[in-house]
C-alpha cells in the first residue's frame, strides 16, 4: 500500500501561507534537492484553493505526476488531465493507496490536511521549517483538531538558509 505524506513549508510560528495565501516568504535554498523530493512521488493530492494557486502560477499539470483535486465546486471538464473528486473521498483515497506506484504527496493547504488527518489517511508529515515569523496566516493545522503524537524519522538543517527539514511518522 502506498503511503500518504503531507509535505509543506511552514513559518516558525506555524503558518503555511500568509493571510491572503501568499508564499513569497518561503526562502529558496540551492542545497535542497527538489528533484529528489519530487522523485519520491507520482501523485499529488490537494484541495481546490491550492490547485487554483497552482493554475494561476502556470502549474495546472506536472510531468509524470497524477494530480488529484478534492473540490465540490470545480468541474472536471474544465481541467483535462486532472482528476477532480467531489464525493466518495474514502473510496478514492483507498483506490489511490491500493494502486501501484510511488507514494502520494498531500500537497498544500491545511484544510485538506485536517480532513485527511481526521480520517487516518496521513502516514508522514514532512515540514520545511522556514526561519520567519509571519504573525498570522493560514495555520498548518486549522482548529479544532485532535492531538496527534508524532515520531521523528529524519531531520536536516540547511545552515546557509536556516531551513530545517523535519519528517515525522504518525504514531
Amino acid at each position: 500500500m502506498r503511503k500518504i505524506s503531507y509535505g509543506v513549508a511552514m513559518s516558525l510560528d506555524g503558518y503555511i501561507a500568509g493571510p491572503n495565501g501568499e508564499d513569497d516568504w518561503i526562502v529558496k535554498d540551492p542545497e535542497i534537492d527538489f528533484g529528489a523530493m519530487f522523485a519520491k512521488y507520482d501523485t499529488l493530492v490537494m484541495g481546490r484553493k491550492t490547485f487554483q494557486r497552482m493554475v494561476r502560477g502556470g502549474y495546472a499539470s506536472m510531468p509524470s505526476m497524477k494530480i488529484v483535486v478534492f473540490s465540490k465546486t470545480l468541474r472536471a471538464a474544465d481541467y483535462p488531465g486532472v482528476t477532480i473528486v467531489a464525493e466518495k473521498m474514502e473510496e478514492v483515497v483507498r483506490d489511490l493507496r491500493d494502486a501501484p506506484g510511488k507514494d502520494i504527496w498531500l500537497f498544500g493547504g491545511g484544510s485538506l490536511f485536517h480532513t485527511f488527518l481526521e480520517k487516518g489517511f496521513v502516514d508522514t508529515v514532512e515540514v520545511g521549517l522556514i526561519p520567519v515569523l509571519l504573525g498570522g496566516g493560514i495555520p498548518l493545522l486549522p482548529a479544532p483538531a485532535k492531538c496527534e503524537s508524532l515520531k521523528l524519522l529524519q531531520h536536516r538543517v540547511y545552515k546557509k538558509s536556516g531551513i530545517m527539514m523535519l519528517t515525522y511518522a504518525l504514531k
